[in-house]
């Protein structure tokens, strides 16, 4: 009697059966397995399913790129490295990765305290060489991170050490990136449409960030965020290749804080985590990019991404309130620390949208408001202000398009959401935020609060549409321009007071 013979699969057909052992073996995903989550547009098998479907074309028709629906996401973030105390290992970071010329960069304020203290001893103590450039602007402008770039270049460091605030570390990001591309104009790796927006196509320098703030997530994400003067706009850098080596999170750091700014930065922690989680999901996307190297690092809400937003922001809701009330509650700031690096890790690859495209105009448009508890000079609208100000009236806008996202995050305030009506699950989040920023104390009601009038609305509105990389991760607005700023003009009336 013969034996059957036996045909050895190929590969196309290996990965197929591989994919559906997976699929039917492991339990499916709360969020993406459930056919009513909002990431799923039209009942569909999971994320296989959503990826085949964007990745099919019929090779006989020629494909439009610039509307194909993106069907993989990235995971980048820097190692970080969290505890008390870590401060003062950084010397020996920089000695075990060769470096001889360290620039370092940092404030005229935190140049002053512990953190710098630890820093200098650390790079004495091994020996390392290196130069300080304290010269950062709080909320930077493109003038004062060309001042930063002409200080690094003739040095010519080995690698960049930013101690500070997410200012610094941003102004830091731009230094190494211009110092190893010396002859690029300015605007080449800016943020299209303001700028060309190419890709940074090789590895930079290393760079060590050492956080003094809990809120930017700058020590774990590729986006550099400045003021373009000419344009009266916030803009930026975003590219993997921008991240730091390391983020040294020390959490004694963060205990010279004062209460506004633990304030004003923990509300960029927030809406961090709520922006990235309620995000369109990676798969709808457009245009996928025909290489990878230009593949956003604001990708859209990931089934990775989604596990640090949440978590980021139930750690937000329940810390915040007693960092800023008790300068002595060294865990609710420890908490607060961990928070801000967790939504880093989450809105650095899935993005932020519109809270943040709102609030770059609100902040570069500035008429005059000086917020409390900020000793500065001059006018400053502090980044997470002007991000939460927009927040109610935006999650009131967008809870339509994923309403069950919404209602976990309100769920994250404490809100029994057992019998609220799906069509009601942007309103009770709104709800949720507005009480949550009133209880904080001394934050603004509203634009109105900052000294904006009904006068200002189209310049915001004209200030907001430059922000393409983040808006086109907003979910129900308009792609249509007039559309879009209809919309867009709505959202500024009702963030006008809340």
């Amino acid at each position: 009697m013969s034996s059957a013979v036996r045909i050895a699969p190929t590969r196309a057909v290996r990965a197929m059966n591989l994919l559906r052992t997976i699929q039917y073996t492991h339990p499916p995903c709360p969020c993406h397995g459930n056919p009513s989550h909002h990431h799923h547009h039209q009942p569909s098998s999971g994320l296989l399913a959503h990826a085949k479907r964007n990745l099919q074309c019929n090779y006989a028709t020629p494909v439009d790129m610039s509307r194909q629906k993106e069907y993989a996401f990235e995971m980048a973030a820097s190692s970080i490295r969290f505890g008390p105390g870590v401060t003062k290992e950084v010397g020996m970071d920089f000695k075990n990765m060769g470096a001889k010329r360290v620039c370092v960069v940092t404030d005229s304020v935190v140049k002053n305290l512990d953190a710098m203290k630890q820093v200098i001893e650390g790079l004495t103590r091994e020996g390392v060489e290196f130069t300080v450039f304290d010269g950062c602007r709080v909320e930077p402008k493109d003038s004062s991170i060309k001042e930063a770039i002409d200080f690094a270049k003739p040095y010519q460091p080995d690698a960049f050490l930013a101690v500070g605030g997410g200012s610094v570390i941003d102004t830091a990001k731009l230094m190494n990136l211009y110092t190893c591309y010396p002859d690029a104009e300015f605007l080449d790796f800016v943020n299209a449409p303001l700028g060309k927006g190419l890709p940074i196509d090789k590895p930079l320098k290393p760079l060590i960030a050492v956080p003094t703030t809990a809120g930017t997530g700058s020590e774990t994400t590729g986006t550099a965020i400045f003021d373009l003067v000419a344009k009266r706009a916030k803009t930026g850098i975003a590219h993997r290749n921008l991240k730091p080596t390391l983020g040294i999170c020390d959490p004694l750091n963060t205990r010279t804080m004062p209460s506004a700014v633990h304030a004003s930065s923990g509300l960029d922690v927030l809406c961090h985590s709520l922006e990235s989680w309620t995000a369109i999901p990676y798969f709808e996307r457009i245009p996928r990019p025909s290489n990878p190297i230009n593949r956003p690092a604001y990708q859209g809400a990931n089934p990775i991404s989604d596990i640090f937003s949440l978590q980021a922001l139930r750690s937000t809701v329940k810390y915040l309130p007693r960092a800023v009330k008790d300068p002595e509650d060294h865990e609710a700031q420890s908490q607060m620390l961990l928070a801000a690096t967790l939504a880093g890790v989450g809105f650095g690859n899935a993005g932020v949208h519109l809270c943040h495209g709102m609030s770059y105009p609100i902040s570069g448009q500035n008429p005059g408001y000086k917020h409390p508890g900020y000793q500065v000079s001059s006018p400053i609208i502090p980044h997470g202000v002007s991000v939460a100000v927009s927040a109610p009236a935006v999650f009131r806008f967008t809870g339509a398009s994923n309403p069950d996202r919404h209602l976990a995050a309100a769920e994250a305030f404490g809100i029994d959401i057992s019998n609220v009506k799906k069509e009601s699950a942007g309103e009770v989040l709104a709800e949720a935020l507005t009480k949550f920023l009133a209880d904080l104390g001394d934050q603004p009601k509203g634009l109105k609060d900052l000294g904006f009038k009904r006068e200002h609305l189209d310049d915001l509105v004209e200030g907001t549409i430059p922000q393409a990389r983040v808006l086109m991760l907003a979910p129900g607005l308009a792609t249509e321009i007039n559309e879009e700023r209809e919309q867009l003009r709505n959202l500024f009336e009702d963030a006008m007071e809340h």
